[in-house]
């Protein structure tokens, strides 16, 4: 740590951060806790295993960089692991890292698949205290002998139930038991289903609940609303919309990889800057199009749900479903990326007949019907999507038109 960090009394430091690490969030221009971080640092710091249950966008990564930082203090062995579903949370994990980290001289590194061994090789034998990683990759490594987990003294699975929807639960167990019993356990998730409790009652030792309120609904900030179209027409009432908006940035959801890619070449074709990510393409390709939409690069970036969840990207004025998902709870990440940090923000979800059950579904989730609107000035052909017995029971029936998006 250096020595001319001035002493700090912020409240931060009354969770019991070191003057170094309260020093560098202000520096970044945070002044209150979120209520996970305000709620889980102390009890990281006491050395507790804790079962975290918070949504993306509420500062989670933050609740346990910090401690982690100041309770590993300064270069050593590999004893934090951070196991990450995605490249992208990966990244972004190490990033916050290398960021709070910076007043120390502990060194942080990554490993993921879809690139190369040589850097992560390099890194892992220079020794780094801090190793954020996904899965498969992991287990590649450790199975070469590229790496040990025996002194890991904290252990971080994050986005657990991103993790069992994409199988990983086996590799992550297999990992786990590679690391010593002593170790501190932090576990991350949104949900807490009968495989995933399991998992955590065996990975965790009497942990603390951490719970900050399951995020049914959107975000005051973001307007948003349906759009009944029969599915010939989808694409067309996509540009219409794009035409109409006063768009800064827009996110585009589709289904499905190929879906992606082909509303992405249709955009282009009619003149659009398109950013495109889904899990067929490169990690370069994938960090283009993110960063490229992140710079202002590309107006729009279309992807499938690899981005609805943990992606830090700021100042996206509008997010696009082209397909319903089927999930409910993803139709609330997904429209959360945009409106983020006190912004306005817009959603509009195309809905097809096909997807009036997947519809429905989304407002049980929430409890709220969501608004149907019609363009002004689109050539609709006639669906029974427009009849009134094709509202769900809680909705209110709209014969009002749309009359252009709020600027």
């Amino acid at each position: 740590m250096p020595v001319d960090v001035p002493k700090m009394d912020t409240a931060f430091s009354k969770l019991g951060l070191c003057d170094a690490l309260a020093f560098g969030v202000q520096e970044k221009g945070y002044t209150e806790p979120t209520p996970i971080q305000a709620q889980s640092i102390p009890q990281i710091l006491a050395g507790r295993d804790v079962i975290g249950s918070a949504q993306t966008g509420t500062g989670k990564t933050a609740a346990f960089a910090l401690p982690i930082i100041q309770m590993l203090a300064g270069h050593g062995a590999l004893r934090c692991l951070i196991l990450e579903p995605t490249r992208e949370l990966a990244l972004q994990v190490e990033e916050a890292f290398q960021t709070y980290a910076k007043f120390t001289d502990l060194q942080v590194t990554i490993v993921y698949g879809g690139v190369g061994y040589g850097k992560q090789l390099e890194d892992l034998k220079r020794g780094m205290d801090i190793l954020a990683a996904t899965p498969g990759r992991l287990l590649d490594h450790l199975e070469q002998r590229n790496c040990s987990l025996k002194d890991i003294d904290v252990l971080v699975l994050d986005e657990v139930d991103r993790m069992l929807d994409m199988g990983f639960l086996p590799d992550v167990k297999r990992i786990v038991e590679q690391t010593p019993k002593s170790r501190q356990t932090l576990f991350f998730t949104a949900t807490l289903p009968p495989e995933i409790a399991q998992l955590a009652s065996w990975a965790l030792r009497d942990p603390v609940r951490v719970e900050i309120g399951r995020q049914r609904s959107p975000a005051e900030t973001i307007s948003h609303a349906f759009y009944p179209v029969v599915a010939s027409q989808k694409f067309d009432l996509l540009q219409l919309l794009l035409e109409q908006t006063d768009f800064k940035s827009v996110l585009v959801f589709t289904r499905t990889r190929m879906g992606a890619d082909r509303i992405a070449r249709r955009l282009q074709n009619n003149g659009h800057t398109v950013g495109v990510m889904h899990s067929d393409r490169s990690q370069r390709e994938r960090v283009e199009a993110l960063d490229g939409f992140k710079s202002g690069k590309f107006e729009m970036l279309i992807a499938t749900d690899i981005a609805a969840r943990g992606l830090d990207i700021a100042g996206v004025s509008h997010v696009i479903n082209y397909d319903v998902p089927e999930n409910a709870e993803d139709y609330v990440h997904r429209i959360g990326r945009t409106g983020r940090a006190q912004n306005t923000g817009d959603a509009f979800t195309l809905v097809t007949e096909d997807d009036v059950r997947d519809a429905r579904s989304i407002e049980r989730y929430m409890g709220v019907a969501v608004e149907r609107k019609k363009v002004e000035g689109f050539p609709y052909i006639y669906s029974a999507l427009f009849d009134e017995n094709a509202q769900p029971a809680t909705a209110k029936p709209t014969s009002r038109l749309h009359r252009g998006m709020r600027r």
